[in-house]
């Protein structure tokens, strides 16, 4: 039961911060103009597994993403993945503004290359070759002001990935 009321607090507060569309909308730059490039700062705390079993730890991840003013993103994150292992991911992507014509909804298609799975858990990742796989991370997010923005990544038949994103 405990194991619930985490991505339940987590799913209510990404509800909740729907709401704050109103002050993405008064930060939005003038029309016309183009974004110049931008630096985050990706953590997640938290992934919500499919199944659970025994073995899993909770993930924790840093990263540092490059946005480019076309949609054009790489980045690298660091992180403990769901057996323990420390990991990395490093990637690029594109990110598509203005789901259903709202400026702070957002969709990112990320593919790159995954570390860290290794020893008994190599099968956990496709195409793993000695802790070396290649993996694509589907995102839905919500920038929640022109710094601040909350994303979730799919992270294949494993998990969802939650994720505060800060701007610098």
């Amino acid at each position: 039961m405990e194991a619930m009321r985490i991505p339940t607090i987590i799913l209510a507060l990404l509800a909740a911060s729907c709401s704050l569309s109103t002050s993405v909308r008064a930060e939005a730059a003038s029309p016309g103009s183009v974004p110049a490039p931008a630096w985050d700062i990706v953590l997640s705390p938290y992934a919500l597994h499919w199944s659970n079993e025994d073995e899993h730890r909770h993930v924790f991840l840093v990263g540092l993403e490059r946005e480019l003013p076309d949609g054009w993103l790489g980045g690298a994150s660091v992180f403990r993945n769901s057996f323990g292992q420390p990991s990395a991911y490093a990637y690029y992507g594109y990110k598509w503004d203005g789901l259903f014509n709202d400026p702070a909804l957002f969709v990112k298609l990320s593919a790159g290359v995954l570390y860290g799975y290794k020893g008994r858990y190599k099968d956990k990742v496709p195409f793993n070759h000695h802790g070396f796989g290649l993996v694509t991370i589907p995102a839905v997010g919500y920038r929640l002001t022109s710094r601040d923005a909350v994303q979730i990544g799919i992270l294949g038949t494993a998990a969802l990935i939650f994720t505060y994103n800060r701007r610098f």
